[in-house]
């Protein structure tokens, strides 16, 4: 027991040393690790916007693809538009394959199917960083759509939110433009993701402002608020054992996985 307690403690040291030179070098500015939710209200607490990441039964070509899900809601109204993005990761990024938009009556929904597959978010991201995706579907009364979105890093600013402050994050203009058989339309947003930890703030293309006011992101296993020293001892005294405790990627059993994960976001809150 003694000299297990020991090699635990030693290799949580050698990941905190690791997880400080992973996040200089390439920070995460969206983690993805299924659980995870981030909650945003607009500053007049009359919309609320929920970012989640799912499982799904989706997969293509032997790819089996996480579910990214944008909701975003009127409260004390039935107006709900939900976003479902399909996605995967590689060595570039977050890659989007499938877009199912719900837009609610007249219009139904809008699916596209993205192959090859198009880059949603790079794996790493630096102020003047640009990239674009292009979708086609079809949508009711409108017909066949064309949705092109360009999304540049613009600046870096600290951001002050209901649920705490958040340095150094990367503000991303998005440009988008919907094309259908009865014109074109054109509009700019903007989304804040902070290091280690994703979306924090988004403006959308109506100017309204929502800011985050609660997360659950699965690193911060002691519930405080932040992933700390005390988050890698919590996972570490449960070391080898099945159990649901301290298992951050959800495959059954506290390993060095769950510590990594850990390490590598170390200081998020």
């Amino acid at each position: 027991m003694f000299k297990n307690t020991v090699l635990v403690t030693l290799l949580i040291v050698m990941l905190i040393f690791f997880s400080h030179n992973v996040m200089v070098s390439a920070q995460n500015y969206y983690p993805t690790t299924t659980g995870n939710i981030w909650v945003m209200e607009s500053e007049d607490k009359a919309e609320r916007l929920t970012y989640t990441v799912e499982t799904s039964d989706e997969s293509i070509n032997g790819k089996d693809l996480a579910l990214l899900k944008i909701t975003t809601e009127t409260l004390g109204t039935d107006s709900i538009t939900t976003e479902n993005y399909f996605i995967n990761f590689d060595e570039e990024g977050i890659k989007l394959y499938k877009i199912v938009v719900e837009l609610g009556p007249p219009f139904g929904v809008a699916t596209a199917l993205l192959y090859p597959p198009a880059l949603f978010y790079p794996l790493t991201l630096e102020v003047g960083d640009s990239w674009e995706l292009t979708a086609d579907s079809e949508v009711n009364l409108a017909g066949p759509i064309t949705f092109i979105s360009t999304n540049k890093v613009v600046a870096v600013e600290d951001i002050v939110t209901p649920a705490g402050t958040f340095e150094n994050c990367l503000k991303i203009r998005i440009d988008t433009k919907s094309i259908t058989t009865l014109g074109a339309t054109r509009g700019t947003a903007y989304q804040w993701l902070a290091p280690n930890f994703g979306p924090v703030k988004f403006e959308n293309t109506q100017d309204i402002v929502y800011k985050l006011v609660s997360s659950n992101l699965l690193y911060d296993v002691t519930g405080d608020g932040v992933v700390n020293i005390l988050d890698l001892v919590f996972v570490a005294a449960r070391f080898g054992e099945k159990t649901t405790e301290g298992d951050v990627n959800k495959d059954g059993k506290v390993n060095i996985l769950d510590l990594v994960l850990v390490a590598q976001h170390f200081g998020a809150n």
